[in-house]
């Protein structure tokens, strides 16, 4: 049995880097057909601390579905229909959260859950009907998982369009697909067995957050760690003009500064590892009720730790129809505070521009201006700011509603876990602003000759 999965941190300026690996390196390589590449090192550093953690390479899956997605005759039309600009104007930049949080990637972890599902069946011995798999058969369900793209997702799609239902679609899908496998037809209404719809749905969301955030948001986050750690080091001895209530007050260093946000950033990075992705398996009110009376000598409550420990996933005993979704609120309320930090880091470094305490270098063919053509404008930091502003706004109403749902269940929590990859679509846009307004800048000249003149006045003239 796998060791309980979380978020994890580790306690230095570089805690989100070794979050992404002691994350990939407790949870068990679960879903078939997500191997990865062979790791790559980082290291980041800072003030003389530093860490070299694994990190790995886009899982193989995701990354062929988008090439899949970018060869489609009507992509460009779509992008530029599209009514979010995550998926218009800033596809590029968001892209790599699609195969993870799109209308494709939650039908893609249906389909893996079911399959699981059924293969646990399987392993039961008191479900006679559903006997061991053969090697054969269990190589077919794989590859089910393994080949999954987008033409099956519309598959999927166009049985819901009589079906009316999502999840009952993929039920038909698998059985349809399954049908010509002579072992697999004769189990095929074991498929969704003591299922309820969020039994399924849960465990998706639960596989999306843990693959999405790891793969994805985690190495942003670590670049940004990493690019503040070395701004902090290059300009630890560079004397800076401090400002307080906007106006001048004593030196301080660039390096120091800088220190300051990889820190903040470092304290909030450590919480992550309190974060535990749970999922439940326990039928209609949580109660087992469908799996006790068809097969009352089975231990459903161990059946289904060990299924949803199987996955990657820690165990929840306490649901009721939903899993309550305590820990996406705690998730997403690291994430507002880490975008909180990174506002304020946005706006200080559009401050020290505005000062002339650091320029901007100028890119070939860029302009800054329709009307102005010779100015450079902290775009990438404003960027990032506006879309912080928005991830935040959305992130914390998921935050708040998610946990609420009326008595056993209701299904608002349904339409609002839709929205999972939009808050951290625009808080990955805002990162990657940052990033290319930190690798824009310089030291300017006034840094040093400002501190010069403060301590001209400090000495000569205000004693």
């Amino acid at each position: 049995m796998s060791a309980p999965p979380s978020l994890k941190a580790p306690a230095t300026a570089a805690s989100l880097v070794a979050a992404a690996a002691a994350h990939r390196a407790s949870a068990a390589a679960a879903l078939s057909g997500a191997s990865r590449h062979a790791p790559r090192r980082v290291r980041c550093s800072a003030a003389g601390v530093g860490a070299a953690v694994e990190v790995h390479a886009p899982i193989d899956w995701a990354t062929r579905s988008l090439e899949e997605m970018q060869r489609a005759e009507d992509f460009d039309s779509f992008c530029l229909m599209g009514l979010s600009p995550l998926d218009g104007r800033y596809e590029r930049f968001t892209r790599d959260l699609k195969p993870f949080f799109s209308e494709f990637g939650l039908i893609r972890y249906r389909v893996i859950v079911e399959v699981k599902w059924l293969l646990k069946l399987s392993q039961i011995p008191e479900i006679t009907e559903v006997p061991p798999f053969s090697e054969e058969a269990q190589l077919f369900l794989d590859v089910i998982i393994q080949d999954f793209g987008i033409a099956d997702a519309k598959e999927v799609k166009k049985i819901e369009k009589i079906t009316n239902h999502d999840v009952k679609a993929v039920e038909y899908f698998l059985k349809q697909k399954c049908s010509s496998n002579p072992e697999i037809a004769k189990v095929l209404e074991f498929f969704h067995f003591g299922c309820t719809s969020e039994d399924i749905n849960n465990l998706s969301h639960a596989l999306a957050l843990k693959e999405g955030v790891n793969t994805v948001m985690f190495p942003v986050m670590i670049n940004i760690c990493k690019a503040m750690c070395s701004l902090a080091t290059e300009n630890s001895a560079i004397p800076m003009l401090s400002r307080t209530h906007g106006q001048p007050a004593s030196p301080t260093t660039l390096g120091k500064e800088m220190a300051n946000f990889a820190a903040r950033l470092s304290n909030i990075g450590k919480s992550f590892s309190e974060v535990k992705i749970l999922g439940k398996f326990a039928g209609a009110v949580g109660n087992y009720n469908a799996d006790v009376v068809a097969y009352p000598e089975v231990d459903w409550p161990k059946v289904a730790e060990e299924f949803v420990r199987s996955l990657g996933l820690e165990f929840n005993p306490y649901v009721t129809q939903i899993e309550p979704h305590d820990y996406i609120s705690k998730l997403f309320n690291l994430f507002v505070q880490f975008n909180n930090v990174l506002t304020d880091f946005d706006r200080d470094m559009w401050t020290y521009i505005s000062l002339g305490y650091f320029k901007q270098i100028v890119k070939a063919g860029e302009v800054g201006s329709s009307t102005m053509p010779h100015k450079v404008n902290p775009i990438d930091f404003e960027n990032s700011d506006g879309n912080l502003t928005i991830a935040n706004g959305t992130l914390s109403s998921l935050s708040m509603k998610l946990p609420i749902s009326r008595m056993q269940r209701d299904l608002t929590d349904s339409t609002v876990l839709r929205n999972l990859g939009v808050g951290l679509g625009h808080s990955l846009l805002a990162y990657k602003a940052t990033l290319r307004g930190i690798n824009k800048v310089q030291v300017g000249g006034p840094l040093f000759s400002s501190c010069l003149i403060w301590l001209f006045l400090e000495l000569f003239l205000y004693r």
